[in-house]
């Protein structure tokens, strides 16, 4: 994983130079598995994150402000009791492990003073946030492991912490030069993995990059080795973020990556808080709103599901009418010979005059039945499948609409960026009908939740619907007739409004407008996307229509490449 032991040896460091001595204001957890402190530190306010998500697990100074839960719950309060108004008096790494200890001075109740300890440990799916007193006596943790969990080492509140089993790998922060030689001499064969397997902290990558640089030339092998040890204990390792040819962010690293070749570009950063910001922020946000809409995804996952059936059996039983014509032409050639038939017969051989060929067909017939009434059973039944035809025709239609609208919410729910944005999805399906379907589901009112914003280069406002409900509103109530509006052509995605101040703006922010449009779409990933756009007059919502449906006749089309002026701008 990127987050080894060298990255939490660097930010166990800056979390040294820029927290020491810092006050504990402010405790908040964002999510089930994140803590995050606002300090106030000689330079000003700082907010640290510790998360223990078995995805996205990392400790750093942040930029980032996440929306909080209205009920803090019990764990934050806990936190909050004894974390506010402490004072960080040291960062520390345990070993060359992925452990970050961080103490801190504060009194009790009684106002005796105390010591208190932070352990943050970043261990993929093992990753774990443990508060004890000075002594190590566990008082809480954010995610508790007992006997049922594991037979090797409990973390529960009242215990006394210790550290998680020893992997059998030598510190790298006290070898030596004797010692390491001995040890590589021991080998046949040396490859790129020997570093990570026999030394603790060092990750896959760094391990393949101190084997390109050295080979397998024990001298050489030393020398790049000691070289990033030594960074490593000065603090001097530098903060770089891998991305491919396309620019998507890869993997980050403390050391410059050279065994890719041209393939990866190695982008130096000024912080590693914010090299972990960037390239856990994407991630973490998709891992969050999985977490807060999990019961969301559910019901659209299983609307899916079921409507796909449904369409399935729906086309299948309408590709059985299709026979209808059949039944009719057997209908009519009884009747035009029926003097030629008679009760008691089982199949009539007849002349199929409607075809050009006049080829000879095989009626079947039932014997108990005079041939009037076997000539208005294919009547019948042609009726009955005519009728049919229409019926499905219809239920096909109105379970395909319902599937692009599951589509649209799936959109809604790749835009959300917390609470707030779940909440209103959720009450805009508890409006369309999904309330029974839903677990607890309570009509909820007064929502806060607002569109995304840019400013376009001559600096006309742009507003982006993040959800249906939202998208309604901009269209249908904030824009006026003369705005501008902007949709990705025959796929999901945001209402997009230019608002024009009754000017008609320059070719570059419709330009921007609709690569905003295509970026805020299920077309973000593609090149060459048709967008259509028109004055907001043109847009009309059918009565009785699904959240975010409108239609329009007459409109402009552009293909543009997908772009996020929203994050560029800085809205």
């Amino acid at each position: 994983m990127p987050f080894d032991g060298g990255m939490t040896c660097a930010v166990a460091y800056e979390l040294s130079q820029g927290a020491l001595g810092a006050k504990i204001e402010k405790v908040y957890v964002p999510c089930k598995d994140e803590l995050v402190l606002l300090l106030h530190t000689k330079d000003g306010a700082k907010r640290l994150s510790l998360c223990a998500s078995a995805h996205t697990p990392r400790i750093n100074f942040t930029n980032i402000t996440k929306e909080n839960p209205k009920d803090p719950g019990a764990f934050c309060m806990h936190m909050r009791k004894h974390l506010i108004g402490a004072r960080i008096t040291s960062v520390s790494q345990i070993d060359f492990d992925r452990i970050v200890k961080i103490t801190m001075s504060s009194v009790d109740e009684l106002g005796f003073p105390t010591e208190k300890r932070l352990y943050c440990e970043i261990m993929g799916k093992y990753s774990n946030i443990v508060l004890t007193d000075g002594s190590d006596r566990i008082i809480n943790v954010i995610k508790t492991v007992d006997f049922t969990t594991s037979s090797k080492r409990q973390l529960l509140p009242g215990m006394t912490y210790t550290l998680p089993p020893s992997q059998d790998k030598r510190n790298p922060l006290v070898e030596t030069k004797d010692a390491f030689m001995d040890l590589s001499l021991q080998k046949d064969d040396i490859t790129e993995s020997f570093f990570m397997q026999e030394y603790q902290g060092i990750s896959p990558l760094v391990s393949r990059e101190l084997f390109h640089l050295s080979g397998d030339d024990r001298e050489k092998m030393w020398f790049y080795f000691s070289a990033y040890i030594e960074n490593a204990r000065s603090g001097r390792l530098t903060a770089y973020m891998l991305k491919d040819e396309s620019d998507k962010v890869c993997e980050f690293t403390v050391m410059q990556i050279t065994h890719y070749g041209k393939s990866r570009a190695c982008v130096q950063y000024s912080s590693f808080g914010e090299l972990i910001d960037a390239f856990y922020e994407g991630k973490e946000k998709s891992e969050r709103i999985k977490q807060l809409a999990s019961d969301v995804f559910n019901l659209l996952s299983n609307a899916e599901t079921r409507l796909k059936k449904k369409i399935a059996t729906l086309k299948q039983e309408l590709s059985d009418t299709r026979q209808m014509e059949t039944f009719k032409l057997y209908g009519d050639l009884i009747t035009a010979n029926m003097y030629a038939l008679s009760r008691g017969m089982t199949k009539a051989e007849l002349v199929n005059y409607y075809d050009e060929n006049a080829p000879v067909i095989s009626i079947p017939l039932d014997s108990r039945l005079s041939p009037s009434a076997n000539a208005q059973k294919y009547y019948k039944k042609y009726a009955k499948l005519k009728t049919a035809t229409v019926h499905l025709t219809e239920q096909i239609s109105i379970a395909e609409k319902e599937l692009d609208y599951i589509y649209t919410v799936f959109d809604s729910l790749t835009k959300a960026d917390g609470e707030s944005d779940i909440a209103q999805i959720r009450h805009e399906l508890y409006l369309s009908g999904y309330a029974s379907r839903m677990k607890n589901s309570i009509q909820q009112k007064n929502i806060k939740s607002s569109p995304l914003k840019f400013i376009t280069e001559s600096g006309y406002e742009v507003m982006i619907g993040k959800n249906n409900t939202q998208n309604d509103t901009l269209t249908l109530k904030t824009a006026s007739p003369y705005d501008w509006f902007f949709h990705v052509k025959d796929a999901p995605g945001s209402h997009v409004i230019l608002f024009s101040k009754g000017e008609e703006p320059d070719s570059v922010d419709f330009t921007q407008a609709a690569e905003a449009a295509a970026y805020y779409s299920t077309m973000r990933e593609g090149e060459n996307v048709q967008v259509d756009y028109t004055q907001v007059k043109n847009i009309k919502k059918p009565s009785g229509s699904k959240p975010g449906f409108v239609i329009y006749k007459t409109n402009y089309s552009a293909v543009v490449t997908p772009h996020d002026h929203v994050k560029k701008n800085g809205s």
